[in-house]
C-alpha cells in the first residue's frame, strides 16, 4: 500500500505540475525496490549562463540586489565579505558612528534572493578574456592549506572592484599617510589620532614636541577631505580637549589643496561657505599648494604661486587626492589594447571595449561617450526621409528623442545655451529660426554640442545607478534573448531594445562640522546651515543597504548627541 500511495501521488504531482518541472519518473517493482530518477531541472540549472561578479561595492553591490539570479548562475568574488557605506567612512575615524555600523555581510544580501548566490572572499589577481576565466586566490594568507589559487569560468563577468589610492608617485606617501577608502583606514585613523594626544601628554616633551605631535595634516580638499577635517575638529572640540585638558592649546588641524579653492567640484557658494566655515573654526586651509615629499617627521609641499617649497612638521597626515587604477584592471587593460589610457574604458552600455561579454561599472571605469559628430552623416540621411538633400524642422524633429538618448551631451549642450528645444539649434547665428538646413549647417549646428562631454565623478551615487542599470539589462537579457546594440540604428528606423546608460544627479552634500551642512540638490538649489545637516541625516539614513544598518547608524547618532564620542582606543 505504501508503493501504490506513493505512485498515485507521483501521477498527481506529474499531472499538475508545470512542464518545465516535471520529473521523468522511471518506476519499476524488481524485489520490492524503487527506482526513481531524473530532475529536469538539473539540466536546466546547466543550461545557466555564468555571470561572475568582482566586487561587493557600491555598484556590485546595487548589481546583485536588483539582478534577477534565477536566470544566471552567479558568482561573486571579493577580497571583504560585506557592504560598506563608505559616505560615512570619516564619520567613522572620530566615533561618531562605529564600524559595525556600516557594514553589512554579503551572505546578508545574496541570501535574501531566491536563487543561488556563491560568494568566495579571494582577491582576483588575473583576468583571461580569451579564455573566459579569472583567477583568483583567497585572503587567508595565514592558512596554507587553503591559500591556494583557483579559477572561474564565466559567460559574463563584471567589473566592480572599485580603485585604489592614487599617490601621484610622491615619495614616502605610502609609508608616512593614512589613507580612506576602507572600514580598517577609518579605525587606523581613529587609533592614530588618540595616539597622538596619548604621546603628546607624556612626560618630558618640550611644547614644539607637543605642537608637532597634536599637528593633523589632511592632503586633498575634496569631499572627503573636507568632511574628514570637519569630523576631526569636532572631536577635539567637544570630547577630546575635556580629556586632555592641558595640551588643547597644541592642536592644530591643517588642509593642503593644490587647487585654488577645497571642495571644487561643488558650487562656488559652497566652496566659499566652507572656506569661510573652517576660517572661522580655526582649520588652516593652505590652497594653491601641492605636496613633494612626506617623511616620518615632515610634509614638504611646493606653494605654486612661488615656487617656495617649505617643510611642516606632523604627527598624522590623511591622503585624499583622488583614485588610481588597481593592478588587476590595468593589466585588463593591456590585454584590451588601452594600455595607453588612465582608466578602463566602456561602452555607453558598460561594456568593456576591446573584449566581449565583459562589463566594467565603478570607480574603476569610466563611460567613452560616442561623439555625435561621428554619426552626424548617418543622423542626417535618417531624418532626410525625402531625399532631398536638405533637413525640414519636422524632420528632424522625428530623430530628436533618440538623439537625445542615445547622445547625452546634447541636452548637457541645450541647458548650457538656454535653449528650450533641440531644434532651436537649427537658428542662424542672429538666432532667427530656420525652415531648413542642409548637412553643413546640420553639422555647424551640432558642432559645439561634443564639447559639454564630461566623465563621471568617482561617486557612489554613480556606481549605484550602473549597478542597478546593469542589472535591468542583464533580466531583459534573458527576456528576449538579446544584448545590448552598439551605435545607434537610425537607417532601419527601429530603436534601442536596451537604453544607454544616463546618470541622473541628485545632489551632493558637504558637512562641514558644528551641524552645519551645505547641499548642491538638482535645479541649481544650494543649501547650508543647520537645516540642511538634518536633510543629511535623513538622506544618509534612508540611503542605508538594510534596515539593520539603518537602525545601527540613527542610535549611533542618538548615543553621539547624549553621551558623546567615545575616546578609547579601541
Amino acid at each position: 500500500m505504501t508503493i501504490l500511495s506513493f505512485l498515485g501521488a507521483a501521477s498527481r504531482a506529474f499531472r499538475t505540475a508545470p512542464a518545465s518541472s516535471k520529473l521523468l519518473l522511471l518506476c519499476t517493482l524488481s524485489g520490492g525496490s524503487l527506482v526513481a530518477y531524473s530532475d529536469s531541472n538539473k539540466e536546466k540549472e546547466n543550461q545557466k549562463k555564468k555571470v561572475v561578479v568582482l566586487g561587493t561595492g557600491w555598484a556590485g553591490i546595487s548589481f546583485l540586489k536588483d539582478l534577477d539570479v534565477s536566470c544566471y548562475d552567479v558568482q561573486v568574488v571579493s577580497p571583504q565579505n560585506y557592504f560598506a557605506f563608505t559616505p560615512l567612512l570619516p564619520s567613522v575615524t572620530c566615533g561618531t558612528v562605529e564600524a559595525r555600523s556600516i557594514v553589512e555581510p554579503v551572505r546578508n544580501i545574496v541570501n535574501k534572493k531566491k536563487g543561488e548566490v556563491r560568494f568566495w572572499e579571494a582577491d582576483c589577481v588575473k583576468i583571461d578574456t580569451a579564455n573566459r576565466t579569472v583567477l583568483c586566490k583567497p585572503v587567508f594568507g595565514d592558512d596554507p592549506t587553503v591559500d591556494k589559487e583557483f579559477s572561474l569560468e564565466y559567460d559574463y563577468l563584471v567589473i566592480a572592484v572599485g580603485a585604489q589610492v592614487n599617490t601621484f608617485g610622491t615619495p614616502g606617501v605610502l609609508e608616512n599617510c593614512h589613507f580612506l577608502k576602507e572600514v580598517e583606514d577609518a579605525q587606523r585613523i581613529r587609533r592614530g589620532v588618540i595616539d597622538c594626544f596619548e604621546k603628546a601628554v607624556l612626560p618630558g616633551l618640550s611644547e614644539e614636541q607637543r605642537r608637532t605631535k597634536l599637528h593633523f595634516v589632511i592632503v586633498g580638499g575634496g569631499p572627503t577631505g573636507v568632511e574628514f577635517a570637519a569630523e576631526l575638529h569636532d572631536f577635539i572640540r567637544e570630547d577630546i580637549t575635556k580629556i586632555y585638558p592641558t595640551v588643547k592649546d597644541h592642536v592644530k588641524i591643517t588642509l593642503i589643496q593644490s587647487g585654488d579653492h577645497i571642495l571644487n567640484t561643488f558650487d562656488e557658494r559652497i566652496s566659499s561657505f566652507a572656506e569661510q566655515k573652517f576660517l572661522r573654526d580655526g582649520i588652516d586651509v593652505q590652497t594653491g599648494c601641492r605636496v613633494v615629499g612626506v617623511s616620518d617627521k615632515d610634509i614638504s609641499m611646493k606653494i605654486k604661486s612661488t615656487g617656495e617649497v617649505c617643510s611642516v612638521p606632523h604627527g598624522l597626515i590623511v591622503w585624499s587626492t583622488g583614485v588610481g587604477t588597481r593592478p588587476i584592471v590595468r593589466d585588463l587593460m593591456e590585454q584590451v589594447g588601452q594600455g595607453k589610457r588612465r582608466v578602463l574604458a566602456t561602452d555607453e552600455w558598460l561594456r568593456v571595449k576591446g573584449c566581449q561579454n565583459v562589463y566594467a561599472m565603478g570607480d574603476c571605469a569610466t563611460i567613452d561617450q560616442r561623439k555625435i559628430m561621428e554619426d552626424i552623416a548617418a543622423i542626417f540621411e535618417a531624418a532626410d526621409k525625402d531625399k532631398s538633400g536638405t533637413l525640414t524642422r519636422e524632420e528632424f524633429q522625428d530623430v530628436v528623442d533618440d538623439i537625445l538618448v542615445r547622445y547625452p551631451q546634447v541636452g548637457l549642450f541645450l541647458k548650457s545655451k538656454h535653449l528650450m528645444n533641440v531644434t532651436d539649434l537649427l537658428a542662424d547665428a542672429e538666432g532667427n529660426a530656420r525652415e531648413e538646413v542642409d548637412i553643413e549647417g546640420f553639422k555647424l549646428a551640432l558642432s559645439g554640442v561634443d564639447s559639454q562631454m564630461k566623465s563621471l565623478p568617482a561617486t557612489a551615487q554613480v556606481a549605484a545607478q550602473q549597478g542597478a542599470y546593469l542589472a535591468q539589462c542583464f533580466n531583459r537579457m534573458k527576456q528576449c534573448e538579446e544584448q545590448p546594440e552598439g551605435p545607434m540604428r537610425f537607417k532601419d528606423g527601429s530603436h534601442h531594445q536596451f537604453r544607454p546608460f544616463q546618470y541622473k544627479h541628485f545632489g551632493q552634500f558637504a558637512p562641514l562640522g558644528g551641524e552645519q551642512a551645505a547641499a548642491e540638490l538638482p535645479g541649481d538649489w544650494v543649501s547650508a546651515g543647520r537645516s540642511t545637516q538634518w536633510l543629511w541625516y535623513s538622506v544618509y539614513a534612508s540611503k542605508q543597504v538594510s534596515w539593520r544598518t539603518r537602525v545601527l547608524v540613527v542610535s549611533d547618532w542618538t548615543r553621539r548627541f547624549i553621551f558623546g564620542r567615545d575616546s578609547s582606543r579601541i
